[in-house]
């Protein structure tokens, strides 16, 4: 059995994976991030060999990859509806809810995710935890008055029963980085979110709240580089 010694190895093993659930035809989600670029460079050999599908990009550093490597790729407002989305996350906790934002993307992500009929996740194995929240959590934020939705996003998440509630602005004052939509990240490290559907709910609710980075109910499989090679994560059946 192969030994995935590193990060990168596992993070390509399950890119790697992710190819065998990809049919001739398909519309397909392209992710963003490290794993997804893995993903990315894998599917573009099946592509010079052949195979022939549609692409949808979540970023534009993921839509110029793909068009660099040859893969054709569409605007989500022309192909409507997608097969299924390969993506990665920033962390995957049970049930599939996952925390996704770490490259910028997250709005991006989360519309075509929701346009998919299927969204397949693929991350090494550190990536899998108990509970959700140990990665700050990206909350994307019109610009206009930002500190205050940032309190605000703090006081929910301090009601919602997290660990602690500490907001950064991404890329600090002066510098504050711009999604693709224009938009700031407050990044909130809430060390655990014993409820990600609730504060979901909640965050929902707060004016100036573009989208945040909890995604749940979206993943239906996870494929997960591990040491010893790639797990599959699914959810049971009901």
């Amino acid at each position: 059995m192969t030994n995935l010694h590193t990060v990168e190895d596992q993070k390509r093993a399950a890119a790697e994976a992710a190819l065998e659930y990809i049919k001739p035809g398909m519309k397909l989600g392209l992710g963003t991030g490290s794993t997804a670029e893995h993903f990315v460079r894998a599917l573009s050999i099946r592509v010079q060999a052949g195979l022939k599908i549609v692409a949808v990009a979540t970023s534009e550093r993921t839509a110029e990859l793909a068009r660099e490597l040859g893969i054709e790729v569409a605007e989500l407002g022309a192909v409507r509806h997608l097969d299924m989305t390969i993506d990665g996350a920033d962390e995957i906790g049970p049930g599939l809810n996952l925390i996704k934002g770490g490259g910028g993307a997250l709005l991006r992500e989360k519309i075509v995710a929701s346009a998919s009929d299927r969204m397949i996740v693929i991350a090494d194995g550190a990536k899998v935890v108990e509970t959700l929240g140990r990665f700050p959590l990206p909350v994307e934020i019109v610009p206009f008055a930002y500190s205050i939705t940032m309190e605000r996003i703090a006081e929910a998440v301090a009601r919602c029963g997290c660990a602690q509630n500490l907001m950064h602005l991404r890329g600090g004052e002066g510098h504050a980085f711009k999604t693709d939509g224009g938009n700031y990240i407050a990044d909130c490290s809430a060390q655990t979110i014993p409820d990600p559907e609730r504060l979901a709910r909640a965050l929902e609710g707060i004016p100036g709240v573009v989208d945040h980075g909890l995604f749940i109910s979206l993943a239906s499989l996870a494929l997960v580089g591990s040491q010893s090679g790639v797990k599959i994560i699914e959810l049971a059946r009901r």
